[in-house]
């Protein structure tokens, strides 16, 4: 039997075979949970109806998360094809592509306001609607966060700055979900070739940076990603709440940014 054997998951933020989301969802499968999948709006329905069947998942649901009614009509369907729920999976955010072009000072109202909504408060809103179908259960809760909210990564901008948010209400939802019976927990994951991360402008240079940094100088896979989600979603990792997990490779230890191979011949020559 799998880790998560008899286990619902809902999973959000599936925009292809390349979302972290997806990396996820296909470890979920591997180890047992049954899964229901959403997707924020029609242009992304078959592309993401496509990889539900390819997971097994004949539950698929429209579901903008920076909308009430959206998320309470997922609850109430929910509700109806499965009764309880698990796990959720909150892997969405957001910001215009325009708010990565300059610097943190560049950012617009409307661009911060629908960063937070959006990469933020979805969570909070998510959380609440599906808190009843938990009721019972061993309940637990995963968000994406990124380094970028710990320290400055150029052109990240607004988002970081969002995932800082986002990082702290995983703390303090953490708190209110406790009495219930209930965990969450956020994975800082490295940076990966997602859809959403093109939008930030030098990805390429950012990803070739920290690939180079990082002990093991080599990049994150979702599946990495994956199995550290089916962890702390598990009975295993029951004691563990309001957490960020980093997956990027111990990226986030290095101060001194080359691999040691690399400063010694700076140093001390061939």
């Amino acid at each position: 039997m799998g880790l998560l054997a008899g286990k619902r998951a809902l999973i959000t933020g599936i925009a292809n075979e390349r979302s972290i989301a997806y990396g996820i969802a296909q470890a979920f499968r591997r180890e047992g949970a049954e899964l229901a999948i959403t997707y924020a709006n029609e242009r992304l329905r078959k592309r993401v109806q496509e990889i539900a069947q390819e997971l097994g998942s004949e539950l698929l649901f429209e579901c903008d998360l920076s909308r009430d009614d959206h998320v309470r009509a997922l609850r109430e369907w929910l509700s109806e094809v499965w009764g309880s729920v698990d796990v959720l999976v909150h892997s969405v955010a957001f910001a215009p592509k325009e708010e990565f072009r300059g610097g943190v000072i560049d950012t617009s109202r409307e661009g911060f306001k629908v960063a937070m909504d959006v990469s933020v408060y979805s969570l909070i809103v998510l959380t609440r609607e599906l808190l009843p179908l938990m009721e019972g259960r061993e309940g637990s809760v995963i968000t994406l966060s990124y380094y970028g909210a710990e320290k400055v990564v150029p052109h990240y901008n607004v988002m970081g700055i969002a995932k800082a948010a986002l990082e702290c209400t995983v703390r303090y939802l953490a708190y209110d979900i406790a009495k219930h019976g209930h965990r969450i927990n956020a994975i800082s994951a490295g940076p990966v070739k997602t859809l959403a991360a093109y939008s930030i402008t030098g990805f390429h240079l950012l990803m070739e940076h920290t690939t180079k940094v990082n002990p093991f100088g080599r990049a994150i896979t979702i599946e990495e990603v994956g199995d550290v989600a089916v962890f702390l979603c598990s009975h295993w990792a029951r004691a563990i709440t309001g957490e960020v997990v980093h997956v990027d490779n111990g990226y986030h230890i290095m101060g001194v940014f080359g691999r040691e191979e690399e400063i010694k011949k700076e140093v001390f020559g061939d």
